[in-house]
C-alpha cells in the first residue's frame, strides 16, 4: 500500500491489534490480494533507525507470506521497535498473526 486514502480506509475499518512494539491494523479483502504497509513515525527515531525497521519487516513480510492470510496490512512502528533484531520482529508478527487468525474465526 502506498496512497494515504488506502491507509485511510484500512484506519477506519477498526480491526487493530496491540503488541509490545507495534500496532496491527488490517482489513480482510475477498479476492487474493495480500498487501503491507509500513508506518514508522519521527518519534521513534531518525531517518536510518526508520528504515532499518521498515527493512526487518518488509523481509519478514517477504520471507512468510504464506503465513499471512488474505487482507491488507498496516504495521505501525511503536518507540522501542528499533532494538528488535530481525528474529525478534519476526516473533511478535507471528504471535500477533496467530491471535488476529483466532479473532476472525470467532
Amino acid at each position: 500500500m502506498l496512497k494515504r486514502p488506502e491507509f485511510l480506509r484500512l484506519a477506519a475499518s477498526g480491526n487493530k491489534l496491540h503488541t509490545a512494539h507495534f500496532i496491527i491494523v488490517w482489513d480482510a479483502t475477498d479476492g487474493a490480494s495480500l498487501r503491507l504497509g509500513i508506518t514508522v513515525s519521527r518519534k521513534v527515531g531518525n531517518a536510518v533507525v526508520r528504515n532499518s525497521i521498515k527493512r526487518k519487516v518488509r523481509e519478514n513480510f517477504r520471507l512468510h507470506k504464506e503465513n499471512f492470510f488474505s487482507a491488507d496490512f498496516n504495521l505501525i512502528a511503536k518507540k522501542g521497535a528499533e532494538k528488535l533484531d530481525f528474529i525478534a520482529v519476526w516473533r511478535e508478527l507471528y504471535s500477533a498473526l496467530l491471535q488476529i487468525k483466532t479473532r476472525i474465526k470467532c
